[in-house]
């Protein structure tokens, strides 16, 4: 036989590197394929079927522990269920392979959960270890329910559960193939997540994962266990960049339509706390995709349950922050479904409503849009209805205010509007915030002349005289200088004056005090009012038996220094 030439030496010499090459690319493939296929939870599942294919040794010690558990129940239980006795059968049987030993022991803590409402010692968490972990299905459902009713009684500390090492398991339950395991597991997660710590916990060991794949399940239970576990989540700001991450906006999104109302509220609620983190707002809204902005509308209407509309308003109140999203929710027709929630049996769709409506009037290319006859009756009505409502005062006093800026303040003039903040200003539960927001909204209602006939139509003694004791309550500040201003537009008409001078004595009061305050603007509204009482002869006579004259001169006399400094300080300037 001859031997090869160069060429096919060469040829042999690049097929065995070859070869070579693909043998090494293929062990590598086959190692990654193992080291994947063992890291999968679905192993964990399988190795525990493997597990059942044989059947435990009852020890000696398991048998002996067995009968003296037995006959504790039987005898002592009521005497002493938490014992240290009973402490250490229940280690035993839960640590045994058994799967009837532990489950002795995971009936135990679902007696005890369901039928004691006492804390749970510390010590019993232990068990609850291997229970949790155990491959036998009942052994699982009966201990993730009763860890959930300990959770749910506060029998349990939330922060100790997963000091103690049992957030592992649990989340690891989320992954089982039984639904009444997923939806133990899930309402597990969902009470822990009231914590705190207990969320950054639970994002950190990637809890975040399943409960996302749960939140789709076709069970009602875990669905609605998986979205409250999530909700809870939503309340950490660290955690919500997890979700974002994980893709929690659009399974979120779509389950605003689920014809479950429990889950509709959870995820609306939790959109409601991540929109309230305005650099998620991109995501939310993406430019050409505006499903979730018109879904939220759309849980405005009647039809849908009271809860679920509130929550869309917080949510819609929290992306309202800028005007091109304001403007589109007007676009979108929001105005008639939120007037028809200011009409609301619930006390929270319409303070939610209301808030809502506040934020949209503060841009103004909507307040023309806004300032509809039909909202503004609403608006009325709303303030008459709810007098000593402080959140339904002060939003709708600001809205109102926010309107009369617009072409269409003859409308808030000819409404009802005028009459209620007018009315609203004699309730007795008014609070401090509520009253300032009422009398700001009168005060520049009150520079306008149709606006002021209007409550001067309206004005009588109470009105007149809780006006006047506002002025006079410097130590609230805002209200009594708006209170105040009220006063000074409403001078020139006769049926005020007659009013007026039933109250010289302490609007001579409230005078003096202005005169002598600290803020220029409390000096300024003093001396404008005072000129223009000055004109009644009853008022006159009345100045000039008081001591606002020698106020005024004081004024006067610091008014004189403080431009003598002024011009100084102008000069050196110049100069």
């Amino acid at each position: 036989m001859g031997q090869l030439c160069g060429r096919c030496m060469q040829l042999l010499r690049d097929f065995v590197a070859f070869v070579q090459r693909m043998s090494s690319d293929l062990v590598h493939s086959i190692k990654e394929c193992l080291t994947l296929i063992s890291e999968c939870s679905c192993l964990k599942q399988n190795n525990s079927k493997a597990r059942q294919l044989y059947k435990p040794i009852l020890q000696p010690h398991e048998r002996v522990t067995a009968q003296e558990f037995l006959q504790h129940i039987e005898t002592g239980f009521e005497m002493s269920p938490l014992g240290k006795d009973p402490l250490e059968a229940l280690r035993t049987l839960a640590f045994s392979e058994n799967p009837g030993l532990q489950q002795s022991a995971a009936l135990y803590y679902l007696h005890m959960s369901q039928q004691m409402n006492i804390p749970l010692p510390v010590e019993h968490l232990e068990p609850f270890y291997a229970l949790l972990r155990s491959a036998d299905l009942e052994v699982q459902q009966m201990s993730s329910l009763s860890l959930v009713n300990f959770l749910l009684e506060g029998n349990i500390d939330r922060e100790l559960v997963v000091q103690m090492g049992l957030l592992e398991p649990i989340l690891d339950l989320l992954e089982s193939e039984d639904p009444t395991v997923q939806c133990n597991s899930c309402a597990c997660t969902m009470t822990l997540a009231v914590s705190e710590s207990n969320r950054e916990a639970i994002g950190a060991a990637q809890g975040v994962t399943p409960l996302l794949s749960l939140a789709n399940s076709y069970d009602p239970r875990v669905q609605q266990n998986a979205v409250g576990a999530i909700l809870n989540l939503t309340r950490s700001e660290k955690i919500q960049q997890v979700l974002c991450k994980e893709g929690a906006l659009p399974v979120l999104a779509l389950l605003l339509e689920s014809p479950d109302l429990e889950v509709q509220y959870y995820s609306c609620a939790a959109l409601s706390n991540v929109a309230a983190n305005a650099q998620h707002h991109e995501a939310m809204l993406r430019p050409g995709n505006r499903f979730l902005l018109r879904t939220l509308i759309s849980l405005l209407s009647s039809s849908v349950d009271k809860q679920v509309s509130s929550q869309a308003c917080v949510c819609l109140r929290n992306l309202a922050t800028s005007a091109d999203i304001q403007a589109e929710m007007v676009a979108e027709d929001v105005l008639p479904k939120l007037r028809s929630l200011l009409a609301s049996g619930s006390e929270d769709v319409r303070r939610a409503s209301i808030a809502l409506l506040w934020i949209l009037s503060q841009h103004p290319h909507n307040q023309d849009t806004l300032a509809c006859a039909e909202l503004i009756q609403s608006l009325g009505t709303l303030l008459s209805a709810h007098r000593t409502d402080p959140v339904i005062v002060g939003h709708t006093a600001c809205i109102i205010k926010n309107l009369s800026l617009s072409k269409n303040r003859q409308r808030i003039i000819e409404s009802p509007c005028v009459e209620g903040l007018l009315q609203t200003m004699l309730s007795a539960d008014i609070q401090e915030d509520s009253l300032h927001y009422v009398t700001a909204c009168l005060a520049e209602l009150a520079k306008q002349e149709g606006a002021t006939l209007r409550m001067v139509q309206w004005m009588d003694e109470p009105l007149t005289k809780c006006l006047v004791r506002l002025a006079g309550q410097l130590e609230h500040t805002e209200a009594s200088f708006q209170a105040a201003s009220i006063i000074q537009h409403l001078i020139g008409h006769e049926k005020m004056m007659v009013l007026l001078k039933r109250h010289i004595r302490e609007i001579q009061a409230y005078l003096k005090n202005f005169l002598a305050h600290q803020e220029i603007r409390f000096q300024q509204l003093g001396i404008s009012t005072f000129c223009r009482l000055r004109e009644d002869p009853e008022f006159s006579s009345a100045f000039r038996k008081s001591q606002i004259a020698k106020l005024l001169e004081q004024v006067r006399q610091q008014t004189e220094e403080t431009q003598e400094l002024l011009r100084a300080a102008i000069c050196h300037e110049d100069s």
